[in-house]
């Protein structure tokens, strides 16, 4: 006869009957009890009626008789061991039932804690109501003139102050007057706009929603930097010339500014770059222009003065360190420093907040106002981010698709993440940063503007593929990894009720192309925060360990979704259900659901939650199998076209000749400030000269 296995009993099946276990091993004693003859002896006899239906090893191991006489049954009378697993088996068993019970618990929390912070804490983030203005963070609402600054002018500047003067400076636009906020609108705010390939109708939304916002002109700044001479796809115009055909430029500069130097995120020879500065008026709002246009050596190259992104914003970021500090600046900076201070009559020493929006999104008019609002009821919030909502969401089944994703990555992700003040991302379209913060004894802190974020921002050789991917690929998230580590006791928020409008994706390849890059970067930014050790909390109940279950969970996604299916199948057809893992399952699917039932109460979400289910498996497996597969890709690929151009190139470094660091000046502002006004008494006494000697010929 074959041997196919060995017979097991589970402790259930041990009850049936006379069955006794010694050492493993079960033995069914029916037969011998029958038996007049108890040829085991009175003792054992015993002992076998006392113990069936149980473990009888004990009693029978307390002597050697014991041991012989247990042996002699399972000899005799076999049927079979208990079933049992091995050291492997039970390790491996408690394992994932420890993983089960962590995730299952992870879930849960998160879900109570985006309802804690959409009932509890949303309504107060961003309220506009008056506010005590002895507050810490409301101090400025006195006078800016009794505040020091570094910078002396002397007598002030003459700067266009009232509504009449701004239109005799503008086009005469019908666009609505803002709406003064007294308790929040006295706090100096950049609003910064990268821009690269977009076109007109893109930008002009942009700009016009940030105009329109809430919030007074005098204390608003516009601040636009295009990255290179531009043409985007699709454009009959350079993407500077389209902006700047939407202002009105100050005429008290010439109309083509001479390009300054500075010095870029590049490599070789390209560290050197030229940029213009425009300034004037958008629907009586002011504005500044940066225009990367590029050194006189390449002018002729596709894309002249394009750097990336990441340049456009440290621009600004070294701009603003450069004033707090009172350091050395390259020439582009000092003439920012000039025409700024100019336009608002104010040093930009002043300036505390910066807005970061990209081109082609539209903000709500209350947006701004309400991120102020939050920044000024905690000074402790250095960074916020408010919700980007979908304009495009019927285009076609891919922008369908993404709407309950974008919902629920803000209004449960980053709710969780506000619970803890941690939002692991800020995204980059529409987000807020503290240029600087007020301490209690008077004093302020650089927080964006602060060497150690600028200096590691800013790197200029990038070579191995983890800094590839965060520095190429994820700026706007690496900005957020650089912040929480950099400042780990201060807050990263989510404002619900400002809101931003963006156009998403609308074919499959660009959404392909969008997520490489976004899923990477997600990865290797979650990595830096693993490690950052004062974040909040302790052990498991830290957001170190929540960050760490994040980048396991994004790391597992495929495999996440053939289980998933294969947990489905054996439920169907399988013969034992698997309860607990549907249970989770449950949850996993089930809880935003529940979310959006109960907090924003916007029903329609739910059919947008059944599209979005219906593409889990294009979620959670073929755009990270595609973004893994591609970790060694730091092209735009389909997301930014430029008209002549592969696409491959935004921003990219290459390697040229050296750059001589003597091309960029470094001068302090004092330095610029003593040559300017030379030559503008030089040029007045040359003017003065030159209207005598034609005074003197009339006279003649």
């Amino acid at each position: 006869m074959k041997f196919l296995g060995q017979v097991t009993y589970n402790w259930d099946e041990l009850q049936n009957g006379n069955r006794i276990l010694i050492n493993g091993k079960i033995s069914d004693v029916t037969d011998y009890l029958k038996t007049s003859t108890k040829f085991l002896g009175i003792k054992v006899t015993k002992i076998l009626k006392s113990y069936t239906q149980r473990d009888a090893t004990r009693k029978f191991y307390q002597s050697e008789d014991g041991i012989k006489s247990s042996q002699c049954i399972s000899e005799l009378f076999p049927v079979g061991s208990l079933d049992h697993q091995n050291s492997g088996c039970f390790f491996a068993t408690t394992a994932m039932n420890m993983s089960v019970f962590v995730i299952l618990l992870y879930v849960l929390t998160k879900f109570v804690l985006a309802v804690i912070f959409s009932w509890l804490i949303s309504h107060r983030l961003g309220k506009l109501e008056k506010k005590d203005t002895n507050k810490p963070g409301m101090v400025r609402s006195t006078s800016w003139e009794d505040l020091e600054s570094p910078f002396n002018f002397g007598k002030e500047i003459n700067r266009v102050d009232n509504i009449n003067e701004v239109e005799s400076y503008t086009s005469g636009s019908d666009a609505p007057s803002n709406i003064y906020l007294d308790e929040y609108g006295d706090i100096y705010t950049v609003l910064l706009v990268t821009c690269y390939s977009e076109g007109e109708a893109g930008i002009r939304t942009t700009l016009e929603s940030l105009s329109k916002t809430m919030y007074d002109n005098n204390y608003k700044l516009l601040f636009v930097v295009a990255d290179g001479l531009i043409k985007g796809e699709g454009n009959d115009k350079t993407t500077p010339e389209i902006i700047i055909d939407m202002i009105t430029l100050d005429k008290r500069y010439p109309p083509v500014p001479v390009p300054q130097s500075y010095i870029a995120i590049a490599d070789g020879s390209k560290r050197h770059n030229k940029a213009q500065v425009y300034v004037g008026w958008f629907n009586k709002t002011p504005i500044v222009v940066v225009v990367k246009c590029g050194t006189e050596s390449e002018q002729k190259a596709a894309k002249p003065g394009n750097r990336g992104k990441r340049d456009s914003q440290i621009i600004v970021m070294n701009f603003f360190q450069k004033v707090l500090f009172n350091d050395p600046m390259v020439p582009l900076e000092f003439d920012l420093f000039t025409k700024i201070h100019t336009l608002m009559g104010i040093t930009p020493d002043l300036f505390e907040i910066i807005l970061m929006v990209d081109a082609d999104t539209k903000v709500a008019p209350d947006s701004l106002a309400r991120l102020v609002a939050a920044m000024v009821d905690d000074p402790m919030i250095m960074g916020l981010c408010g919700e980007t909502r979908i304009s495009n969401k019927s285009d076609s089944w891919v922008t369908k698709i993404q709407v309950f994703e974008y919902y629920i990555s803000h209004h449960m992700s980053k709710a969780f993440e506000s619970i803890f003040g941690g939002v692991t991302c800020l995204p980059g379209c529409f987000c807020m940063y503290r240029i600087k913060a007020p301490l209690d004894d008077g004093y302020w802190q650089p927080i964006i503007s602060h060497p150690n974020i600028i200096q590691d921002y800013s790197q200029n050789v990038v070579e191995t593929l983890h800094e590839k991917n965060l520095l190429f690929l994820g700026e706007d998230r690496f900005l957020t990894t650089l912040m929480l580590r950099t400042f780990p006791s201060r807050k990263l928020m989510f404002v619900p009720k400002a809101y931003c409008k963006t156009l998403v994706p609308d074919t499959f390849p660009v959404l392909l192309s969008q997520r490489r890059r976004w899923i990477n970067s997600t990865i290797h930014n979650l990595f830096e925060l693993v490690f950052v050790r004062q974040l909040c909390g302790i052990f498991c109940f830290s957001m170190q360990f929540v960050i760490a279950l994040e980048l396991f969970g994004t790391l597992t996604l495929p495999a996440a979704i053939i289980f998933t299916f294969v947990l489905v199948i054996v439920a169907l057809i399988g013969p034992t259900t698997p309860v607990i893992p549907l249970v989770m399952l449950a949850c996993i699917l089930g809880l935003p659901a529940l979310l959006v039932a109960i907090t924003s109460r916007r029903l329609v979400y739910i059919a947008w939650m059944l599209i979005y289910l219906c593409a889990l498996p294009i979620w959670n497996f073929v755009l990270p199998v595609y973004a893994y597969w591609h970790f060694d890709d730091f092209s735009w690929g389909e997301t930014r076209k430029v008209a002549g151009d592969d696409g491959s190139g935004h921003g990219a470094v290459e390697k040229e000749e050296k750059f001589d660091i003597k091309q960029v000046p470094l001068r302090k502002w004092e330095d610029y400030e003593k040559d300017r006004r030379r030559d503008l008494t030089e040029n007045w006494e040359k003017n003065i000269k030159q209207w005598k000697n034609q005074l003197s010929v009339i006279r003649e």
